[in-house]
């Protein structure tokens, strides 16, 4: 990247639209994806979208009631250039890590399904890491990470300051027993130093080229992050 290089970030967004067994819709959390569009457009990026099956992802219908909505998702539902662009996602097997400067996970429950056990998924966001690129996620989006390893076979949050969905704001959406797993859980379990804030406060961590945001009220936060650290390693 020189001076002037426009940053091109990807974004993966799940193409998964059911709560488990529930009926329950599910998909990506409006204001996950559209408030780091946003600053990450601002900031002159290039933004490619994409997602398993390609073609529109499944927007969690929760995530459109009027007590989740930010000026960004407003603005995301009155933005035709934008929904005509999420409406032709890339399919994720298509992309290729070496054709952007970072890549970037929104959350809701839907990624906890698919993108999770995505290979193609897995693969990139390892091809990203090992490049020394930014990997960063929101809310349910640490999730992916779940079967991401290092080059030595170890998960790729071992001893790795991490955040993510807490197992208390899972109890307050009531779907600890839905969800086929809990994030936090998982995290810990995977050997990652997990830490979090109150519940539904903004909280950030980076750890070296990992950024990963608690829940949606993280999420320009994580895209700060994400901005500050493409800014700093220009070339």
């Amino acid at each position: 990247m020189t001076s002037t290089t426009i940053f091109k970030v990807l974004i993966v967004l799940t193409s998964h639209d059911k709560l488990g067994d529930t009926g329950i819709k599910t998909g990506f959390w409006s204001e996950e994806f559209a408030a780091p569009y946003y600053a990450l457009a601002a900031q002159g990026a290039q933004i490619t979208l994409a997602s398993p099956l390609g073609g529109r992802p499944p927007l969690d219908p929760k995530s459109e009631l009027p007590d989740f909505q930010t000026e960004a998702t407003k603005r995301f539902d009155a933005d035709e250039e934008l929904q005509e662009k999420l409406s032709h996602t890339l399919k994720l097997s298509e992309v290729k890590e070496e054709d952007y400067d970072a890549v970037f996970y929104p959350g809701g429950h839907g990624p906890l399904w698919d993108l999770t056990n995505d290979q193609s998924s897995i693969a990139l966001i390892e091809s990203f890491y090992r490049k020394g690129k930014p990997v960063a996620a929101v809310c349910h989006a640490p999730g992916v990470l779940r079967y991401v390893k290092n080059e030595d076979g170890s998960p790729l949050v071992k001893g790795k300051q991490v955040t993510g969905f807490s197992n208390t704001e899972e109890e307050g959406v009531q779907l600890t027993n839905i969800v086929p797993y809990l994030v936090e859980d998982e995290l810990k379990k995977l050997g990652g130093i997990y830490s979090k804030t109150s519940d539904w406060g903004s909280y950030v961590l980076q750890d070296g080229n990992l950024i990963t945001g608690q829940n949606p009220g993280s999420s320009v936060a994580v895209a700060q992050k994400l901005i500050e650290w493409l800014n700093s390693n220009r070339k």
